[in-house]
């Protein structure tokens, strides 16, 4: 069964791409106003006083809301109070809580149990000793498993001092494990890795602008150059975007001083604005890669479309999203709010980000891998400070254009079915207290020195079997390795040919999930990426990357 990792409890409601910010704004009615809002107002009154059953006034609010906001884009919506304290923690970058991530999994009569998939470093769970893997079976006496993730929201969750105490149930640990847990403030970065991919090249991955990312990023590029990176790849695949402000402080990090970031237009002078650098960022000019995807929205298309319109970095992956509004949050009674759209934003050479289907029509489709001038009309082609072009139409079409979704249909099919996530926590069970004993505490040499038995393969391959996929092709493939094989060589030349040819890219999955057990998010990220096609290319790109970064700025 396929299941959602959640944070408790910080993962919150993040609409596609919302570019927040706090806004109170008055309105009033006058005798010129249609008679509209007054037919409303009388239609709720009598449905109050004449349906046959009592109607919750709040229902009909929500309906009403919802309803209005119905003709207008599908970013403008109504957020409930619940929602609005989830959203709050997203963006304040912080939660209180118990500092755990963890997945819902099948358990016993088939009932999801909670399964522990991360524990933050010297968080609450870690001084009360949690593990990853631990399976979370009580809280407080009470059975947790069958629960709801809103359920382990409400019980996990609480204020800053209380406790809350959980039954664990250990694998390979016959007995249960009782911890009590004192909840406290829990960091939800933004950063999820940091890290030198070779002697100069550092790599971050940001995954969404929160308050607290530009400090997180700024703290990242000091470490990483400590460590001696002269040029950098920023990493802005699946980051849905965030806060405007923080996309225009990650971009000044990068632009010199008085270069436009974004535009943002509106019918409403006080919605209008432009953003421009200021000369405080500390990485202006060295060689810059970033990585965008057809998930990469909103404030990451702000980011990626300032800095290749002033050709200060070069794009590498696909066509971002194409979501470029302007958004603002207006509170409404009872702790409820509005999110509406009141702009469009604009890259500095004048491309609108804002995707739409009249801008397909015209040619820029999922489809374009390179930017071939004479398929674009006039009309969609911009150009960057040196001169070259770019194309418009929605969204941030990059410059180097990789499909990093292909993958061996093999692959594809276990990935889908959450098969290797499965398979991975099923060995990482098996070999917790090994792993612990020879690796733990020791992240550079578990990266780069850690290798999953060559009989863990095959094994995954019949676990795969099991559960349907590649049945047939799967039946050829030895339960053991041969005997004078420790290569396992001979197995894998018996393998059907797309399951052998998968096989390099599932173990590194299975390795990254056994590295996030041990060492968190970022060894995740970090091992994907040595198979990484997207990556890969990029590192190849540097030649381009380091003439435009001695050019930069053009002048």
């Amino acid at each position: 069964m396929k299941r959602t990792t959640f944070a408790l409890v910080g993962i919150g409601l993040v609409l596609l791409g919302a570019v927040l910010g706090q806004w109170v704004h008055d309105v009033s009615l006058d005798d010129s106003e249609p008679t509209a809002v007054r037919t409303l107002e009388n239609a709720y009154d009598i449905i109050r006083s004449s349906y046959v059953e009592p109607v919750p006034p709040g229902s009909l609010t929500t309906a009403s809301i919802e309803a209005m906001l119905k003709p207008l884009d599908r970013y403008s919506v109504y957020i409930s109070p619940e929602q609005m304290r989830r959203v709050e923690e997203t963006f304040q970058g912080s939660f209180e809580g118990i500092g755990i991530t963890y997945e819902l999994i099948d358990g016993p009569n088939g009932q999801d149990t909670i399964a522990v998939t991360s524990v933050l470093s010297g968080g609450p769970s870690a001084e009360a000793g949690l593990r990853a893997g631990d399976r979370i079976v009580e809280v407080n006496g009470t059975s947790a498993v069958g629960w709801s993730h809103e359920r382990i929201r409400t019980r996990l969750k609480g204020p800053k001092g209380s406790t809350v105490s959980v039954t664990l149930r250990r694998p390979a640990h016959p007995n249960r494990i009782e911890a009590q847990i004192t909840r406290d403030t829990v960091p939800l970065e933004t950063v999820d890795a940091a890290y030198m991919v070779s002697d100069r090249t550092g790599y971050v991955k940001l995954s969404r602008f929160a308050r607290t990312t530009h400090r997180e990023l700024t703290d990242a590029l000091k470490m990483l150059e400590d460590n001696g990176m002269d040029r950098l790849v920023l990493d802005l695949r699946g980051n849905a975007g965030g806060l405007m402000s923080m996309a225009e402080k990650v971009a000044d990090e990068f632009l010199v001083d008085g270069q436009m970031i974004v535009t943002a237009r509106s019918r409403h002078d006080e919605f209008g604005s432009v953003r421009y650098a200021t000369g405080e960022g500390r990485f202006e000019q060295s060689p810059l890669i970033v990585l965008v995807d057809g998930r990469s929205a909103s404030a990451s298309e702000i980011v990626a479309g300032a800095l290749q319109d002033h050709d200060r970095a070069l794009l590498v992956g696909e066509r971002t999203f194409g979501k470029g509004l302007v958004q603002r949050q207006f509170p409404l009674r009872g702790d409820s709010g509005l999110r509406l759209t009141v702009a469009r934003f604009y890259t500095p050479s004048g491309r609108r980000v804002q995707r739409s289907e009249e801008d397909d029509s015209l040619g820029v489709t999922d489809s374009v891998r390179s930017l071939n001038r004479s398929e674009v009309p006039d009309s969609l082609v911009y150009h960057t400070d040196a001169g070259r072009a770019v194309i418009g139409g929605g969204g941030i079409q990059p410059d180097e254009t990789v499909d990093g979704t292909q993958r061996n249909a093999y692959r594809r099919a276990v990935e889908a079915r959450g098969l290797i996530r499965a398979f991975a926590r099923q060995w990482g069970d098996a070999h917790a207290d090994s792993l612990r004993s020879r690796w733990g505490g020791r992240p550079e040499a578990f990266a780069t020195q850690f290798q999953l038995p060559t009989s863990v393969y095959p094994a995954f391959v019949r676990h795969a079997a099991e559960q349907g996929a590649g049945t047939m092709e799967a039946q050829s493939v030895p339960a053991e390795t041969h005997a004078g094989d420790p290569s396992g060589q001979a197995t894998r030349t018996q393998m059907p040919t797309r399951i052998r040819e998968a096989q390099t890219g599932i173990e590194t999955m299975i390795k990254s999930h056994i590295g996030r057990r041990l060492f968190g998010l970022s060894m995740f990220f970090r091992v994907q990426n040595t198979t990484d096609p997207v990556l890969e290319e990029a590192l190849r790109s540097w030649p381009t990357a380091e003439r435009w970064s001695d050019r930069y700025p053009v002048q």
